[in-house]
């Protein structure tokens, strides 16, 4: 039975997906992709609107990517990116990374972007897709660290955007740090060949500030973040209103960059 026992953060308000649609495979999974292969079985756990999804899928093309999210509304969205390209090789379901429905060693490859900081239980997580995945195959897996992201210039806004994020992200049962603790858990997990790697996104250009700054001023006032983070008594309306003007005038400076660390590791199944 599933024991999903965590929040998800963020939910899917606009400013969220306007973040997820950006994602692709060559920028959120460079790590992985010297391991795909024509007519490799892919599952991609937590797709979101499957825009690395589909790109999986042109990659092992005519291998076939099982997509699944545990937020049945955004599949549709995955389903027409997918269509809109052409893929006849990707099918979608609802499921949970606690306890998959798939028989042991049904894929080549398991794939979960941006997942396990939000679970409750990430081992088990990792456990539950070792176990679908065949013995030689990978399980790969990258997360962002909230703690170690880093700016400038200074801002005392988004330091405290920094701090109340990481309380509602706990607050909800996940883990904002997960990227640092990726080879810990794939290790416990039962994982013992084990490749981990780091990689970052910068924003820094004017037009990637904009993009940035105005997506989290968003979701810090908009989002069911926002709602968590009031309900929860992280912060109060007002100081959301606060930081969010903080990101905005953050987006404004000649100067301003942002960097979004991330772990990965590659687990030989």
């Amino acid at each position: 039975m599933a024991e999903e026992s965590a929040v998800y953060t963020h939910g899917h308000h606009e400013s969220v997906l306007r973040s997820h649609r950006r994602r692709t495979a060559a920028n959120s999974a460079a790590y992985l992709l010297g391991e795909l292969r024509p007519g490799a079985r892919v599952l991609d756990v937590g797709c979101g609107p499957g825009t690395i999804t589909a790109d999986l899928a042109a990659l092992v093309a005519p291998g076939r990517v099982t997509a699944v999210d545990a937020a049945a509304g955004i599949l549709e969205q995955a389903r027409a990116v997918s269509a809109g390209r052409g893929l006849d090789n990707v099918r979608f379901a609802v499921a949970d990374v606690h306890a998959l429905d798939f028989p042991d060693d049904s894929f080549d490859v398991v794939h979960a972007h941006q997942v396990l900081q939000h679970v409750g239980d990430p081992v088990r997580a990792l456990r539950e897709m070792r176990r679908v995945c065949r013995p030689g195959g990978i399980v790969a897996a990258r997360d962002s660290d909230y703690a170690a992201m880093a700016w400038y210039p200074e801002s005392a806004g988004l330091t405290a955007w920094q701090e109340v994020y990481g309380r509602v992200a706990r607050g909800n049962g996940g883990e904002p740090d997960a990227g640092r603790r990726l080879l810990s858990w794939a290790r416990r997990a039962g994982f013992t060949d084990v490749t981990p790697t780091a990689a970052a996104w910068c924003f820094a250009t004017p037009q990637d500030r904009a993009w940035w700054s105005g997506l989290w001023a968003d979701r810090t006032t908009g989002s069911v973040y926002a709602r968590h983070a009031v309900a929860g008594g992280h912060a109060s309306a007002g100081r959301l209103a606060e930081i969010a003007a903080a990101w905005r005038a953050w987006g404004e400076e000649d100067d301003g960059w942002f960097l979004v660390p991330h772990g990965e590791v590659l687990c030989r199944a």
